[in-house]
């Protein structure tokens, strides 16, 4: 057919209306059942059909749809190409063999594909050929006739047996022609013919004793196939009573259960003569040896019992003559028709056809897991079959044909709730009672990575002691992951440091493997009390997956940092005045230090380890201030050496020391004598160099008075008089601040002194000092200084 392009509007609805035809053609035939016919007694490799082109698929996309076949035991007799395009014979096939007398004979096979899955169904008619020729139970048949027989009396003769069926069975039957005797040919309700011996004349045993005839049975084949019996007919004298059965046919139902030796029926035959002449022997005259198996008849009874085991699914009835002689040799012939009632003796069968095994865990619902294929022998409702999972799995079926079912996906899987799935399919038939059958499949859950590693704390606490060394283990980290394999490896890195913690990252280091946190270098307490690091710990899945957790490492302070004296100045070595009228108690001056470590190691205490007059002078354990322990006497020494002990509290405990220079004079003019003494002892050098600091200081304090008024008149219009000029409003200047690093934390007490000097009066009574501002960490540290040592001390100060 020529398709010529469409013009318009009316060419684009016959192209359309065309395609929807094509479409519907294709469909139908995808849904119908595809149909091969091949004769029987095929060679091994011979071809079926081409069921890959039949299905509709091309040669370029079988690689990826893998089309198999699936059966019962029919997938014995067939089988695909290696390139599975055509459908081939595998093993002889012999209809006689496979279907008996049942036709058509037809073998059912099921082909599947996938990508997408789908199921066809293919069936395979296997044709007769006229491969068997008939054949008679016995080759030799003897016929007993009394000479008195009556023309026109029958003798049955039997019937041959042809497996094949349709014009290649037996068709005819044919006698030697004889005058005496005739064939008659009759057909019973299922289609076999049989063979029956009329005689025509009556018999003259005096003339002829014997008969001999040749019976033959032709079948229809191409070529004509046929098989003979030999007929031998003996006259006997006459009889003039034949026997009579009760009925001409018997029609049996047998259970296809019946146990061996049970009655299955009797017959009857009755005869008018007396004697010998009346006394019947039963036999069987036209039965087949496949027959004479199951059943056995009683030759003077008429009782045939099961001598076999029946079965439906062989064979469904029975047909044989029974023949009845008396004494005379006259004999009756009457047919026996049994019928074979199926019950439910066989289980149904189970065949699997995994589809996909393993099954990723994030397969979506309604995916084909499985095939099963059901088969029940039996027939009616003790065939009919239906099929269950046992048990609650996220899995569920689904009828596909007649005899076959889709195991699919019902539910989300997850391999980590569970890995396997032991899956019991069950098939139970309609027959009473039920018969059933199970089989197992196990449906393996392959791992996807779903799932994060987590933390087994989201934050970590660490406590390392300061001065470790390096590579130091700090904490270890540990993350699982519930996933499987690669996926569920973890490595551990780290992902930065929190706020607060800047350059925190180089301090540590994590092993990948382990999640164990080492120290990169020896921790300082004093530099970094504490840091936080974020450690991500990721699996190996494609993407891969992590998450964080926090490690916060607090460092411990160790006693490595001994107490630091702030006042007096080593360097310096200042002088305190007393004068000589000072009472017991009189505040010499304080001893200033600080620790840079924390806790009990920064606890400091004083204590007095030596002095010129030892029982003069006396410092406060923890308050550092040296005191007059009892009044100054005329006796004592004008010039005395006090050196005072810093401790900390630490393990081992660190100490540091501190001098004090004391005069004891009423007036600077009293002291200086003794200060020029101690300065004339001097080396020329320090004299010189004393010289040169005194005229810098001069400068620097002029300087340092002009910025400080600035500053505190500018202060003053903002906020007021500052806390400073309290203390000079009690007649006392600031001269120096102590100085200290910026990194005592955490220490001793961080005090920003300002050293107060009173002028030159009456003593005060310590009592009567009005006390510093608060937060203006200010102390007097004597009462009658002088300007030389204010000027000595703010140089120490400064220097």
């Amino acid at each position: 057919m020529e398709v010529r392009p469409a013009q318009g509007w009316a060419g684009g609805g016959r192209v359309a209306a065309l395609a929807a035809v094509l479409w519907c053609v294709w469909w139908r035939a995808a849904a119908e059942r595809v149909r091969y016919a091949i004769p029987e007694e095929l060679g091994r490799g011979s071809l079926v059909g081409p069921l890959a082109r039949d299905l509709g698929l091309s040669a370029d996309e079988l690689p990826a749809r893998k089309l198999r076949i699936v059966a019962g035991d029919e997938k014995r007799y067939f089988t695909l190409e290696e390139d599975n395009a055509n459908l081939r014979v595998n093993d002889r096939i012999d209809r006689e063999t496979i279907c008996g007398a049942v036709s058509p004979c037809v073998l059912s096979l099921e082909a599947v594909v996938e990508n997408p899955f789908d199921i066809f169904h293919v069936s395979v008619t296997i044709q007769d050929i006229n491969d068997n020729a008939p054949q008679f139970d016995r080759g030799f048949v003897t016929i007993e006739m009394i000479e008195s027989t009556p023309p026109g009396t029958r003798f049955p003769l039997g019937s041959g047996r042809d497996p094949d069926i349709g014009a290649n069975s037996l068709q005819k039957y044919e006698l030697i022609p004889n005058p005496l005797f005739s064939l008659l040919v009759r057909e019973s309700p299922d289609g076999t013919k049989h063979a029956e011996l009329v005689l025509e004349k009556g018999l003259d045993r005096e003339k002829q004793r014997n008969h001999h005839l040749i019976l033959t049975a032709v079948d229809g084949g191409d070529p004509v196939l046929s098989g003979t019996a030999q007929i031998m007919i003996n006259v006997t004298d006459a009889n003039d009573n034949p026997p009579v059965f009760t009925k001409e046919i018997y029609t049996v139902q047998l259970m296809e259960n019946l146990p061996e030796g049970s009655l299955a029926f009797q017959v009857k035959a009755t005869d008018n003569d007396e004697g010998t002449n009346a006394e019947i022997t039963y036999s069987f005259s036209d039965i087949a040896k496949s027959i004479r198996q199951p059943f056995t008849l009683d030759p003077s009874t008429g009782d045939v019992k099961v001598t076999g085991a029946l079965d439906y699914e062989e064979r469904k009835y029975y047909e044989m003559s029974v023949e009845g002689k008396d004494g005379g040799g006259l004999t009756a012939h009457a047919k026996v028709h049994i019928d074979i009632i199926d019950v439910n003796d066989n289980a149904p069968t189970l065949s699997l056809l995994p589809i996909l095994n393993p099954i990723p865990e994030d397969s979506l619902p309604s995916t084909v897991v499985a095939v099963i294929n059901v088969r029940d022998k039996d027939s009616g409702e003790n065939g009919e079959v239906s099929c269950k999972i046992d048990g609650n799995f996220p899995f569920r079926l689904e009828t596909s044909s007649e005899n076959s079912y889709k195991l699919i996906i019902a539910s989300a899987l997850d391999r980590e709730n569970v890995s396997a799935y032991n899956i019991t399919i069950s098939a139970m038939d309609r027959g009473r009672p039920a018969l059933r059958s199970s089989a197992e499949l196990v449906v393996e859950v392959s791992d996807v990575n779903d799932n994060a590693p987590v933390f087994e704390e989201a934050a970590y606490s660490a406590y390392v002691a300061e001065n470790n060394a390096a590579g130091a283990l700090v904490v270890r980290v540990q993350a699982r992951d519930a996933d499987a394999g690669a996926n569920g490896r973890v490595s551990y890195w780290l992902a930065g440091g929190s706020a607060g913690a800047a350059g925190a990252a180089p301090l540590v280091s994590v092993e990948a493997r382990s999640g164990a946190l080492y120290a990169q270098r020896s921790l300082d307490y004093e530099q970094c009390r504490e840091f936080a690091v974020a450690v991500r710990a990721q699996d190996g899945g494609a993407p891969a997956r992590s998450s964080t957790a926090t490690v916060r490492v607090f460092v411990l302070d160790r006693n490595d940092n001994a107490p630091r004296v702030l006042w007096p100045a080593a360097a310096a070595s200042p002088f305190e005045v007393v004068p000589r009228s000072a009472e017991a108690g009189y505040l010499v001056a304080k001893v200033v230090a600080v620790d840079a470590d924390a806790g009990r190691n920064a606890w400091l205490s004083y204590e007095l380890v030596q002095a010129s007059e030892p029982a003069l002078f006396r410092v406060g354990l923890h308050s550092g201030e040296v005191r007059t322990a009892r009044a100054v006497s005329e006796r004592d020494a004008a010039k005395q050496r006090v050196v005072a002990v810093v401790k900390d509290h630490g393990q081992p405990a660190l100490s540091a020391t501190a001098t004090l220079h004391v005069v004891l004079a009423e007036s600077l003019q009293e002291a200086l004598p003794e200060l020029s003494e101690r300065a004339a002892g001097a080396e020329a050098a320090a004299a010189e160099l004393q010289f040169y600091l005194v005229l810098a200081l001069a400068l620097l304090s002029a300087l340092l008075v002009l910025s400080v008024a600035l500053a505190v008149l500018a202060r003053l219009r903002r906020a007021g008089p500052p806390a400073v000029l309290r203390c000079l409003g009690a007649q006392r200047f600031s001269v120096a601040g102590a100085a200290f690093p910026a990194d005592f934390c955490e220490g001793t007490l961080p005090y920003s002194y300002n050293l107060c000097v009173a002028a030159p009066a009456r003593a005060v009574p310590e009592a009567a000092w009005p006390p510093p501002p608060v937060g203006s960490n200010c102390f007097c540290g004597g009462r009658s200084f002088r300007f030389i040592k204010w000027g000595w001390g703010f140089f120490n100060l400064f220097r």
